[in-house]
């Protein structure tokens, strides 16, 4: 339609218009409904369904986490139940008090029993670490280089942990033939229930004096 044609339409009259004008109006109209509507009712709505989206892709992100986690539940537990039987099994390895005693004799005699010579052995004082305490031994020994080889593998394989530290192996010297090695022997063992309250007695005392300071 021309242009003239659109002034010469009677506004009172719209039936009588040619249909271009009547589809044009039509759609000149919706459009102006569909505009209208939006800013309108529909603005809010629309902010309300996009915040309500983005909630439903949190619950579904929470979901397959959720999911997954127990999925992985079972192998968890297995991996918990392996830990603490792990750390049942070194819990063994490590004396309680009354065997430290039995354990330094162990010691002594791996040395006796390869033919070396002990020329120093001395208990230290005890470190408490965490649950446990650390038992330091100075030893001196004397013998040939198989006899302290075959003395350090025998301390390595003694069922309760013993570790040798600052080893130091220089010749005998003198009329003797041989070697001497100096080093520390550290072994551990776990606190009993009465250290153990002891321990956190102590703690406690010491976070009270730290507040009134």
């Amino acid at each position: 339609m021309k242009l003239t044609e659109l002034k010469n339409l009677d506004p009172k009259k719209p039936g009588l218009w040619p249909w271009p004008a009547k589809i044009l109006s039509f759609v000149a109209i919706f459009s102006v409904v569909i505009v209208a509507g939006f800013f309108l009712f529909w603005q809010e709505q629309w902010a309300t369904l996009g915040r309500v989206k983005a909630e439903e892709d949190k619950l579904k992100e929470t979901f397959m986490a959720k999911k997954k986690e127990a999925i992985n539940l079972d192998l968890i537990k297995k991996q918990l139940n392996e830990t603490k039987e792990s750390l049942g099994a070194l819990l063994k390895q490590l004396p309680n008090k009354s065997e430290m005693d039995a354990l330094l004799t162990d010691i002594n005699q791996a040395g006796l029993g390869r033919g070396l010579k002990f020329e120093f052995f001395k208990p230290g004082n005890e470190k408490i670490i965490g649950s446990f305490a650390e038992l330091p031994i100075a030893i001196k020994v004397s013998g040939d280089y198989d006899d302290i080889g075959n003395f350090s593998s025998d301390i390595a394989m003694l069922p309760r942990i013993v570790t040798l530290n600052d080893i130091k192996i220089s010749p005998s010297g003198g009329k003797e033939s041989g070697l001497k090695m100096e080093a520390v022997a550290k072994t551990f063992r776990y606190l009993d229930e009465e250290e153990l309250a002891n321990q956190a007695a102590a703690k406690g005392k010491a976070k009270g004096r730290g507040r009134r300071k």
